[in-house]
């Protein structure tokens, strides 16, 4: 291979229970046009021979883990050294579904300047058994999405499934990539970054699936909730200030995003048996008013989020 077209940037920590599902879903689509870079954490596990058993399958590079040894460092470590116009982010226990490459592969030829690819995802569980669709509140393809209207939703919530995008790797650069001090919302504030320079398309069928299990990454890092949402406070703050936009919209904005980031913690606390204040999260609801709790529940996917870990057993 001389260009990838695509980079497959794949961040890993003991990841032996999914990971060959994972490779596999790659393999599947039968590209061999695009190369995996893998930055393995130190498993101890069976981790690093899974890797090596997929080298005759896939054009993998394999790197040593960064210096901090998180995963938004190490998954920088990947886009660095990454080649191709394109990349995604794909977790140890996410899934592709067949034929993704091919439709996302199209859709960057018929449309070269845009920037970022979005699709939604299947919520799976630990068995691969489908629980609910995870959608994002946009406009559907052809229909290219502006800074503003995404900026606007997203800074209420992170709706974008880590296996469900692919964008361009020089705005990814040019942003500076993943924040290593975030160790959960990482992905968030980079999707906010990207959508400040707009030209986003939504295509509104599945290609990939969201894996929900009790050792997840995503559970075990949102233990700490104090630190989890402080995390999720200067991502909002942040980005809020970089967002050219009216204050009247900004402010509206910053208000529901403030109480979607409580419920988001009341839910981590929840998941972890904290003790949570279920009045003061009932009287910020009231608070929003009508149009408040139009765009949070729109925007937050708050029903897709809770039932389908609730439908798998988590929520209980």
């Amino acid at each position: 291979m001389i260009q990838p077209w695509l980079s497959v940037l794949i961040p890993t920590y003991n990841g032996e229970d999914y990971l060959a599902l994972t490779l596999d879903s790659i393999v599947i689509q039968n590209d061999p046009d695009i190369e995996c870079i893998i930055v393995d954490d130190r498993s101890t596990d069976s981790t690093r021979s899974i890797i090596e058993s997929y080298t005759n399958r896939l054009s993998i590079k394999l790197l040593p883990p960064s210096d901090l040894g998180n995963w938004p460092a190490n998954t920088n470590q990947a886009l660095n050294v990454a080649k191709g116009d394109y990349i995604c982010i794909l977790h140890q226990d996410d899934i592709w579904l067949p034929d993704r490459l091919n439709i996302l592969k199209d859709l960057s030829i018929k449309h070269p300047n845009t920037n970022l690819f979005l699709h939604p995802s299947w919520f799976i569980d630990s068995k691969g058994e489908k629980l609910l669709l995870w959608r994002c509140p946009l406009p559907d393809y052809p229909e290219l999405i502006d800074a503003d209207f995404m900026m606007e939703r997203l800074l209420i919530q992170n709706f974008i499934s880590m296996p469900g995008h692919m964008v361009k790797r020089d705005i990814t650069l040019e942003v500076g990539g993943l924040d290593s001090t975030f160790l959960y919302p990482a992905d968030w504030d980079l999707w906010l970054k990207i959508s400040a320079f707009g030209n986003i398309m939504y295509y509104p069928k599945p290609l990939s699936e969201y894996r929900l299990h009790q050792v997840s990454q995503t559970v075990v890092r949102t233990k700490r909730s104090q630190d989890y949402q402080e995390q999720l406070d200067r991502v909002l703050e942040r980005n809020l200030n970089l967002w050219n936009i009216d204050e009247k919209t900004k402010t509206s904005t910053k208000k529901i995003a403030r109480f979607s980031i409580d419920v988001n913690t009341a839910l981590a606390g929840i998941l972890h048996k904290n003790k949570i204040n279920y009045l003061k999260l009932i009287l910020s609801f009231f608070s929003l008013g009508p149009f408040g709790w139009h765009r949070y529940l729109r925007d937050s996917r708050i029903w897709e989020r809770f039932y389908a870990r609730f439908k798998m057993g988590l929520g209980r």
